[in-house]
């Protein structure tokens, strides 16, 4: 096998190259404008009515706690790890995602060159005939 027929095309197929790479500037245009019309904002951590991320930091201290007195506890690696992930968990399910006011004719160009986007790359990886 040369190296010509090796590297032919996107992805080792026979694919557009042009495609492939046209595709990828679209898509990535498309979602750079969909996600620059949301807006993140974040709430208080409640549990039952009360203020509930002091709770969540008390398995993460337990385990730096543990850890301090002896690193190579499992328990104190556990208990850390299981700490990082609580909390994380709390800030992902805390985020209140809104899309903020547009357009008709924007949302179908945002979302027109994220589709059409992913829909090049796909026929850019695909073979072409010759």
């Amino acid at each position: 096998m040369d190296n010509e027929s090796r590297f032919s095309g996107a992805g080792g197929t026979t694919g557009g190259v042009a495609e492939f790479f046209i595709g990828l500037v679209m898509a990535i245009a498309g979602a750079y404008l969909l996600t620059n019309q949301v807006t993140v904002s974040s709430g208080y951590w409640t549990f039952w009515g009360h203020s509930a991320f002091g709770l969540t930091l008390v398995p993460l201290l337990f385990g730096i706690g543990l850890l301090f007195f002896n690193g190579k506890s499992i328990f104190g690696w556990l208990l850390t790890f299981a700490g990082v992930v609580i909390i994380f968990a709390g800030i992902i399910t805390n985020l209140n995602i809104y899309f903020q006011p547009t357009s008709l004719f924007n949302t179908l160009v945002m979302l027109t060159l994220l589709v059409g986007g992913i829909g090049l790359i796909g026929r850019g990886l695909m073979s072409h005939r010759e």
